[in-house]
């Protein structure tokens, strides 16, 4: 899109950091349309066919989409070559690993708790211990300043036992003692796992345990000897996404051929794949058994094991469930949705009777209401725990969070009704739950802001009260920067939120470097965080980081979301290029100072911004990113995506897509600042032929750029915070010489 028309608002909420409000602006309104820019040509790589053939026709770098393919891993050696000169070369490198490894791998961070039967349970990762160690204590321990672990599993010394690279990805562990459990290993940090059983009370593998080989598994135990599980059963039994659509009992010594069929879905489902849910009471009796069918992204069918029979269940097809209470299931519909003759709004917490949904008659009695809470303007829904006897939830309130208890209570013989009570956490922060219990009725909540580090707290659902139990100590210093929160207009009028924190003192002069920080897909919210990384290595060097709250998150629910799906996308675009615009008209930045940075859906928004408004920006660190989207879903598991971006086979979709995908829309004679496209070999979810592809094309062309490829950690980052450490001093190093030299 050529023309955007920008302004800024008036400044909105004020976050805490703040020390009073934000100077009112004179912003004048930007037209990007008037911004000189050089005549381009038509994009040279654009198919004229786009049918999937067509596409595949005019792609010269396809020998890049195999993993590890000889020409493939030859480019990646030379392009590794070229980055790491022009990056850990940097005198600032060295400085920036120290820095980012001290914070990873601090031993005074918080250990993220989870309930463990009687005791707290904890996956660490250290200098020590890069790999990490599963560990337990007490919740009395846990509390106390020199908490006393106890160590389960040592996964550095089970790889080096095994001589495999193998990475945490959890463990599902039996209610209600919990000491059988379920622990996911992962080889270098792909999405796929392989699964062993392991006895918490002993610290060994179970002999007899269950044992799955690798592969992307759903799976739940049913009992101490029957697990339900999705997973690769042989041909013909996953999705064109590379996703299980069948979900199997399989009993202890069973292999997975013997399991029997309880639920099949069919080959032609999108989305991740089916997937069983067990809910149970506080005491680990099961309440519902539940599959979950996806028809493609976030469209779905809800079916219910009834005597060993499915039973599709009577909810939207845009439905999350969080947990079933006594005979009834806790949801949140993301459509409008009519129930027991009421219109529920989307975005609504609601308690949907079990029975009812199976199709059996539903009485219920007049005045009860089935909506527990309903959004306002500019409220969501964040996150839900279920509990005994009432509920726990994170409502978002223009992006900034609130804790809310909600428990029935009888307003007539025949009448029920939802009272809300807030529970005190700290104002202007982001507020997430952690692990509950509903044994205890306790669910672990944390808050934190851009510079206010987390803290930890324990909420007591039953009382409506929550006590601290720990509180990270600060990995930067805040003194000199605030945190303020502004709105820009979008190219529909929509005015889109984001959030700036900047030097306290800093000269609105434009000068000011700036990482601008985008997502915008999936429903994903991005509220205030701490990032010590962050702030260490850019805002204590006089930098700015700037959070856009665009549509295509959760930030407002689902309408925020969906207001930008499949032909709709251009807008999300449209949203993040007018921060930027809005930034520099209030003299926050300049197109020379800013610089963009997205990951994973991220990355389609910072491709597309490079080639839609390079004017805007002076650099852009595009990480694990999709690129062709004419061409994602061949790419594993692209075709799980198709409900957010459309589908290239169908040739109306494929029109819309091809206005913006990136990989297609390179230009000649286009200013393109040197940008930073980095991503990892092991990454099975989004696959690391988008970045090859996107800067083997910029070297065609002759476009300055650097590219990086990791070959270990997968999809997350999260394999090893030492590897992680030099990740970060990559990143800002980049952006120090674009934004800062």
């Amino acid at each position: 899109m050529n023309r955007l028309i920008l302004s800024a608002a008036i400044p909105a909420l004020l976050l805490a950091a703040c020390a009073g409000g934000p100077a009112q602006l004179q912003v004048p309104i930007l037209d990007v349309a008037d911004v000189p820019r050089p005549l381009l040509l038509p994009p040279p790589h654009m198919p004229a066919d786009l049918t999937p053939a067509g596409v595949r026709a005019a792609d010269d770098h396809l020998a890049l989409e195999e993993v590890n393919g000889t020409e493939a891993m030859a480019f990646v050696a030379q392009s590794n070559q070229r980055a790491l000169a022009a990056l850990t070369g940097d005198p600032r490198y060295e400085t920036f690993r120290r820095q980012a490894e001290a914070i990873l791998t601090a031993t005074d961070r918080i250990p993220s708790p989870s309930f463990l039967g009687d005791g707290i349970g904890n996956f660490w990762q250290d200098a020590a211990n890069p790999k990490g160690i599963w560990r337990r204590t007490t919740l009395d321990s846990y509390r106390s300043a020199n908490t006393e672990w106890r160590t389960l599993l040592d996964i550095d010394a089970l790889s080096r036992a095994e001589g495999r690279d193998w990475v945490w990805k959890g463990a599902d562990c039996l209610a209600p003692d919990e000491t059988r459990c379920l622990i996911s290993l992962s080889d270098g940090g792909k999405d796929a796992v392989v699964v062993r059983e392991f006895d918490a009370s002993t610290g060994l593998w179970v002999e007899d345990g269950f044992i799955l080989p690798e592969g992307k598994h759903r799976l739940e135990w049913l009992d101490r000897d029957t697990l339900l599980v999705a997973t690769d059963f042989g041909a013909g039994t996953l999705t064109e996404s590379g996703y299980p659509f069948i979900v199997k009992s399989l009993k202890r010594g069973q292999t997975l051929a013997q399991a029997t069929e309880v639920y099949r879905g069919d080959i032609g489902d999108g989305g991740y794949g089916v997937s069983p849910s067990v809910y149970r009471d506080k005491d680990g009796a099961v309440l519902a058994v539940l599959f979950n069918r996806p028809l493609d992204t976030f469209r779905s069918e809800t079916w219910r094991l009834v005597d060993g029979q499915a039973v599709k269940l009577n909810l939207p097809e845009r439905v999350s469930v969080f947990g079933a209470q006594g005979g009834a299931l806790i949801v949140s519909n993301d459509e409008p949705w009519t129930y027991l003759g009421r219109a529920v709004p989307p975005g609504s917490l609601v308690t949907a009777n079990l029975d009812g949904l199976s199709g059996a008659d539903e009485v219920i009695a007049v005045g009860h209401s089935p909506v527990i809470f309903s959004p306002g303007p500019r409220e969501s829904l964040q996150d839900v725990r279920v509990m005994s006897d009432g509920i726990v939830a994170a409502i978002s309130d223009n992006v900034v969070g609130r804790l809310v208890r909600f428990q029935p209570r009888q307003v007539g013989r025949d009448s029920v009704a939802w009272r809300a009570t807030s529970i005190p956490v700290s104002a202007n922060s982001a507020v997430g739950l952690g692990d509950s219990s509903k044994s205890r009725g306790e669910v672990f909540v944390s808050t934190q802001g851009f510079l206010t580090p987390p803290t930890l707290s324990l909420a007591d659902a039953s009382s409506a009260t929550i006590a601290e139990l720990r509180s990270a100590p600060a990995k930067f210093d805040a003194s000199t920067h605030v945190t303020e929160q502004f709105e820009a207009r979008s190219s529909d009028g929509t005015m889109i939120p984001y959030f700036v924190t900047r030097p306290r003192d800093m000269a609105m002069d434009g000068s000011a470097p700036t990482i601008l920080f985008g997502y915008g897909g999936f429903q994903v919210s991005f509220p205030p965080a701490y990032k010590p990384e962050m702030g260490k290595l850019w805002l204590e060097n006089g930098g700015v980081f700037v959070q856009a709250n665009i549509r295509g998150g959760g930030e407002f629910g689902p309408s925020w979301h969906q207001s930008v799906l499949n032909e709709n996308r251009q807008l999300a675009f449209d949203d993040f290029a007018a921060v930027a615009a809005d930034l520099h008209a209030r003299g926050i930045s300049s197109p020379r100072r800013t610089g963009i940075y997205g990951r994973s859906n991220g990355g389609v928004l910072t491709s597309v911004t490079l080639t839609q408004h390079p004017e805007l920006i002076n650099a852009a660190v595009i990480e694990s990113p999709l690129i062709d989207m004419l061409r994602y879903h061949e790419l594993p598991a692209g075709a799980s995506w198709i409900g957010e971006y459309g589908d290239p086979r169908i040739p109306e979709e494929a029109a819309w897509i091809a206005r913006y995908s990136a990989y297609q829309n390179l230009r000649p004679g286009a200013d393109y600042p040197r940008v930073y496209i980095t991503t990892n070999t092991r990454d099975d979810r989004v696959h690391p032929g988008h970045a090859r592809k996107f800067a083997a094309r910029l070297t065609d062309m002759g476009y300055d750029h650097l590219y990086y490829e990791e070959t270990s950690g997968g999809h997350s980052n999260d394999a090893d915070p030492v590897a992680n450490a030099r990740r970060w001093a990559r990143h800002y190093v980049y952006l120090s010489q674009q934004l800062m030299d």
